[in-house]
């Protein structure tokens, strides 16, 4: 029995520290949360001294949830740097081709990548505090020199767009010069949007916190089964 209850132990350890939130499959509990935290990993691993999501970790909890009866509801909670674009983006769009009601929250950042992950889901909040970063994709931050490089990182960039423009409110030409002004970041193109700024722009749909978006949440799902 104590050995039993070790390898339990074991293993939701093993569950936080590579997905960072214990997965607990026995709970009763009608909403699946999923935190997305730090860089996100794709296809090249990050550095062991950096807090990272892998999305490879991430996409069975999305599937599982899809599948799974019991569970009526989506949470994302994202406090991320940003990171592996295609990976980023392959979320993205997972979250936002589930159908059932989803609900994110921005807590500390949702930068570059982050962005169309905080728009995947049916409703979208931010706390006050939390920062959002828009910019043009990069890699090292120099100047793309192949033509062929530059077509698909143009390509990429639309791609982006795309997907903000069609899971937010934000208009084209609005997201646009965000991303691309040169008075806010210094030695660098994009902006920094703090909590009421995102709503303004209409690229979150509104400011509030967990309570918030939890009862929202909850609303949708009340909604979905009447």
């Amino acid at each position: 029995m104590k050995d039993n209850k070790k390898n339990i132990d074991k293993e939701r350890v093993e569950n936080i520290k590579e997905v960072g939130v214990p997965n607990m499959p026995e709970t009763k509990n009608n909403i699946q949360f999923i935190s997305i935290i730090g860089e996100i990993e794709g296809h090249n691993m990050v550095p062991s001294d950096k807090k990272a999501t892998k999305y490879e970790h991430i996409i069975p909890i999305l599937i599982a949830a899809q599948q799974d009866p019991k569970i009526e509801g989506l949470f994302i909670i994202l406090n991320t740097v940003g990171g592996d674009v295609e990976a980023g983006l392959a979320l993205a769009e997972l979250i936002n081709s589930i159908d059932k009601p989803k609900v994110s929250l921005v807590l500390g950042g949702g930068h570059s990548i982050g962005v169309p992950l905080a728009t995947s889901t049916d409703y979208s909040f931010i706390v006050p505090t939390a920062t959002m970063t828009i910019h043009p994709i990069r890699t090292t931050g120099l100047v793309i020199g192949v033509p062929q490089t530059f077509r698909y990182f143009e390509r990429m960039q639309e791609r982006i767009i795309s997907f903000i423009l069609r899971t937010s409110d934000i208009d084209r030409n609005t997201l646009k010069d965000l991303m691309y002004a040169t008075d806010e970041i210094a030695n660098d193109v994009g902006t920094i949007l703090v909590g009421e700024e995102a709503v303004k722009y209409k690229l979150i749909d509104e400011v509030g916190g967990f309570s918030k978006a939890l009862k929202k949440l909850n609303e949708m799902m009340e909604s979905k089964n009447q």
